[in-house]
């Protein structure tokens, strides 16, 4: 491959996240009046965020799309401060929080968690830079701030949950290490995992002090024409970017995409060094059409827990997500839903948890599309019970499932020597905790 494609830090990615903040502001006031979405946003912030709290349906598109904006701003802050290498990570995690900040994070709750990560890197004497993704991705326990905030009451409880999500910030790391090489890759969002674990403990010591908060459904709907419309606008622009202005010619472009699908995604798997600019942004169109159309298709709805899982899709396709790999786990994950009894592709649960069940695209990759399909039926089929022992707390519920799905199927089919790809053997030299 040529110099180009070898890099490992792309700068381009903060212009592009700059204009992605001013589409998503603009959204905000175009969607509502300017006094609606400052109100929305109010509402936003003093709301605890339980799953699933669709901030669309809480507050409008105004207050969801601008909570939306401030939040991935503030994320490519902490980036640019940290020094973190601009890569296929980094991309993956500004578009999970783009995504999460319409449903379960907002501008408020996320700060004592990255706090807590400041704290871990300054006491523990590790870089900034290499965890920062990591840290951004464990405010999935934000809600556990907000709920400590609103639920008590008073100077207690504010200064209970500042102090609970630092402690969260702080010990985050530590344990995504852990769940990484316990998932062996295999599952792209670890940090759920890790932070599904500390629910589970965090949770019940709620319960006996009688803090821990009810699960909610607000579910908005009614955006898919406008939201639809944006969303294949959005994923457009990235494939006419990629074909046509990256530096390389439109057959480059296509050879360096075809390079990309031969990628098992097993992470880290950064698409951008090892593929290029072109590629990715082909991949980031692609496959978020390719969820946006599943919406649509179905009869789903376009709103804050899917426009979620379609902007952590689109920004994971720079981390080893195509449709190849991801494919498969969807095709499981709705064969799962048609047959099974009680199950509908309609249900909110579901419409979200189809999209976020390519967290185990790694499994496709790695030993083949009938185990992708397996992968994505049994995600499924276990997503729909893990939430409840963690009240709604675990943002990445889907992580931590996948992690289980991905943990079982790792132990049992390497074994049995079905793992195919050359590049998927262990590479501990290259370990990212994200």
């Amino acid at each position: 491959m040529t110099e180009r494609i070898q890099r490992d830090t792309y700068p381009q990615i903060i212009p592009v996240t700059l204009l992605f903040c001013a589409l998503l502001a603009a959204l905000a006031f175009l969607l509502d009046s300017p006094a609606n979405a400052l109100l929305g946003l109010t509402y936003i912030i003093f709301t605890p965020d339980t799953l699933i709290t669709d901030y669309i349906a809480l507050a409008g598109p105004g207050g969801a799309f601008l909570n939306s904006a401030l939040v991935t701003l503030a994320a490519l802050g902490v980036l640019v401060v940290a020094k973190a290498p601009m890569n296929g990570a980094v991309c993956g995690a500004l578009g999970l929080i783009a995504g999460f900040s319409l449903f379960g994070k907002d501008i408020a709750n996320i700060w004592p968690i990255l706090l807590g990560g400041f704290l871990f890197s300054k006491l523990m004497g590790v870089s900034l830079a290499r965890y920062a993704p990591t840290i951004l991705m464990s405010t999935t326990l934000a809600p556990v701030v907000s709920a400590l905030w609103f639920n008590g009451g008073g100077v207690v409880s504010f200064l209970g949950g500042c102090l609970v999500g630092i402690a969260i910030g702080f010990f985050l790391p530590i344990l995504a290490t852990y769940t990484f090489r316990v998932q062996k890759g295999m599952n792209f969002y670890n940090v759920g995992f890790s932070c599904g674990l500390i629910a589970l403990m965090l949770v019940p010591i709620l319960k006996a002090l009688g803090l821990a908060p009810d699960t909610v459904l607000l579910w908005a709907k009614g955006f898919n024409r406008s939201l639809g419309l944006i969303l294949f606008l959005l994923c457009a622009s990235f494939l006419v970017w990629g074909l046509l202005c990256c530096g390389r010619s439109i057959r480059e472009a296509l050879g360096d995409y075809r390079q990309l699908l031969r990628q098992s995604g097993r992470a880290p798997c950064d698409l951008l060094s090892r593929c290029g600019g072109a590629a990715v942004c082909i991949n980031v169109g692609l496959t978020g059409a390719i969820a946006t159309g599943y919406i649509l298709a179905i009869g789903g709805d376009l709103n804050g827990p899917t426009l979620a899982g379609i902007f952590t899709i689109m920004g994971f396709a720079a981390w080893g997500k195509h449709p190849g790999n991801m494919l498969p786990v969807m095709a499981g994950a709705v064969l799962a839903g048609l047959i099974l009894p009680g199950f509908s592709l309609t249900d909110p649960a579901i419409q979200f948890s189809v999209l976020f069940c390519t967290t185990l695209s790694p499994i496709s990759g790695s030993y083949g599309w009938p185990f992708g399909i397996l992968a994505g039926f049994l995600h499924i089929c276990l997503v729909q019970r893990t939430g409840a022992p963690v009240c709604g707390l675990n943002l990445y519920n889907n992580g931590f499932t996948g992690g289980l799905v991905a943990t079982v199927l790792y132990g049992i089919l390497t074994p049995l020597g079905l793992l195919r790809k050359s590049e998927a053997r262990d590479t501990t030299s290259r370990f990212s905790p994200l």
